[in-house]
């Protein structure tokens, strides 16, 4: 039989770091009464977009003609992209229909076409209390929906929803034992284990205490009884990777990190055995309860795996939003090469220069594209020092995590404390999957002046680090963006080299192939008339001898 490896990275309990913070026990209570607010004849405003070259926005809380709804909120999203078919994707978040009471239901949404629009129907079983979503998909296109709430006895449990591939609605549901905060991943391999479901939650915090992880070895049909983890895991994120490995982090008791490992965790009839317990050193604690989200966590910590075909494959990666060193959080990256036995020194993410401690850098999420990309994004308030304003930041990697892209600025500034839903939070994290030509990421921000969800895709301006045919980092410049009828990829070379401008729509399907031969030395343009592409957002990579020196996007008008 194949081997396969389950992992559990964690962070230890953290005990509250500011004033009045609330009892980590109760964040998912229905403490204020359902309030129903009819959609119809609400008052809205135009939705929040935005465009740039190689980022863009699109709010996802809208109504049916696309309009932002006001007077509700939303956070704590959750993304999932269908692996048969990467036009069809969802989100579900914490839904409030009214800021006037902390009720909060299964919210969600659908997109057809890569994200551009997106249906918002009525929350998932409408009036019942629900929270903590989390959405995962099978390898046949299936969507999951793992939602939290409260039973009878007062306990937390889950129910597991399910959304057939090709369609917008969800089943009934499905009990799955559960806690909080309940992350949830899917084995899409090809073996044996295919379809398996594993989740995990805070440990005493459910029907089943000190039960803190399940799992479905039939697809979903049935959960079997909960299983206690050593050293209490909490806050943590799970992934399962191609080779059937999963991988997973959260929190756990005295203080800082830890990895836990498990060999062949889909054995039916077999509870799970624990074979490594590893801590791992990431220069401070997680950050929860202070700042910008005083009610809530600055951020999930989140694990990832390599599964390229490149020289990092195997790689394994912890990122987390670390406070430490006299600064209230830094976004922090650690990485083993041997499977989890060892950990290198943690890298700070965020490269700005904070002598005194006031930047915040929070709600840190991470993912690696099949190719092996590491991206990161998260929210930042070095650009309004001494205030909560954040925008959003973001930086890649694609050696492995040892070097980063500069920081890139994506967003606007919002303030994190507009909006808050009887509650002094926006959640506890922004959720983010990669493909091989972006990072997806469906984040809450306060654009509208109220707690919305977003979606945007994140092109990374990649250039290779080892050619030596671009004369700098600016390699190509589209212009004009937007254009009406042409426009003009611009960059220099070093050297002579053959090159090919590659255009994509906004699905990421093939538009057209520019191939231009060999160009000489110094300035050079590309045209491209469009007269193919209808209005709309295009993304275009500049291949140089074969390699990506730059990629970006433009809007034809």
């Amino acid at each position: 039989m194949k081997s396969t490896a389950f992992w559990l990275c964690l962070t230890f309990p953290i005990f509250l770091l500011a004033q009045n913070a609330p009892p980590f026990e109760y964040d998912e209570s229905p403490d204020d009464p359902y309030i129903h607010v009819p959609r119809a004849g609400r008052a809205t405003s135009p939705p929040y977009r935005l465009n740039g070259t190689t980022f863009s926005i699109r709010q996802v809380n809208v109504d049916a003609a696309g309009q932002n709804i006001l007077g509700d909120a939303a956070n704590e999203p959750s993304l999932v992209i269908d692996p048969t078919n990467s036009d069809r994707l969802a989100i579900g978040w914490r839904q409030f229909d009214t800021i006037a009471s902390n009720f909060r239901q299964a919210g969600y949404a659908f997109s057809f076409d890569a994200g551009e629009n997106w249906n918002f129907p009525e929350p998932i079983e409408a009036g019942i209390f629900r929270s903590d979503p989390v959405l995962d998909a099978d390898s046949k296109g299936n969507f999951y929906y793992n939602s939290l709430t409260i039973n009878n006895s007062n306990d937390y449990v889950c129910q597991v929803f399910k959304s057939i591939t090709g369609t917008d609605t969800w089943s009934s549901g499905t009990d799955a034992f559960g806690g909080d905060k309940q992350w949830m991943a899917i084995d899409r391999t090809d073996g044996a284990t295919n379809g398996n479901i594993y989740a995990f939650w805070k440990t005493g915090i459910s029907s089943c205490q000190p039960g803190a992880f399940t799992r479905s070895l039939d697809g979903g049909i049935t959960y079997e009884p909960c299983e206690q983890l050593v050293n209490n895991p909490t806050r943590g994120t799970l992934v399962v990777s191609p080779t059937g490995s999963l991988y997973a982090c959260g929190g756990g008791s005295p203080g800082g990190f830890v990895v836990l490992k498990s060999e062949d965790p889909g054995i039916i009839g077999q509870p799970l055995s624990w074979d490594l317990v590893q801590q791992v050193d990431m220069g401070g604690d997680l950050a929860i309860y202070d700042g910008p989200n005083p009610g809530g966590m600055l951020g999930q910590a989140w694990i990832d795996v390599d599964n390229s075909s490149t020289v990092t494959h195997g790689n394994v990666y912890l990122l987390a939003a670390v406070n430490g060193n006299g600064d209230p959080a830094d976004v922090k990256l650690s990485r083993s090469t041997d499977g989890g036995q060892t950990w290198e020194a943690p890298i700070r993410i965020n490269d700005d220069t904070d002598p005194d401690g006031l930047n915040w850098q929070w709600f840190g999420s991470l993912s690696v594209a099949p190719n092996g990309r590491l991206d990161v994004t998260w929210f930042d308030t070095r650009d309004n020092p001494g205030t909560y304003l954040s925008r959003l930041y973001y930086s890649y990697s694609t050696d492995g995590g040892l070097t980063w892209s500069p920081n890139e600025a994506l967003s606007d500034a919002f303030d994190p404390h507009l909006g808050w839903p009887q509650q002094q939070k926006m959640g506890d994290y922004n959720h983010q999957r990669s493909d091989n030509l972006a990072a997806h990421l469906a984040w809450a921000a306060t654009f509208n002046g109220e707690e919305d969800i977003f979606y945007s895709r994140i092109v990374p301006d990649i250039f290779s680090a080892t050619a030596e045919v671009a004369d700098s980092k600016t390699a190509v410049r589209c212009v004009p963006n937007p254009f009406a009828s042409s426009t003009s990829f611009r960059f220099s070379l070093k050297k002579a080299a053959a090159v090919q401008v590659v255009i994509l729509d906004a699905r990421g399907h093939l538009v057209e192939t520019l191939p231009m031969g060999e160009l000489p030395a110094g300035a050079n343009a590309v045209e491209w008339g469009g007269e193919a592409a209808s209005t709309g957002l295009y993304f275009y990579h500049l291949l140089v001898d074969g390699v990506v020196l730059g990629a970006g996007r433009v809007v034809r008008i």
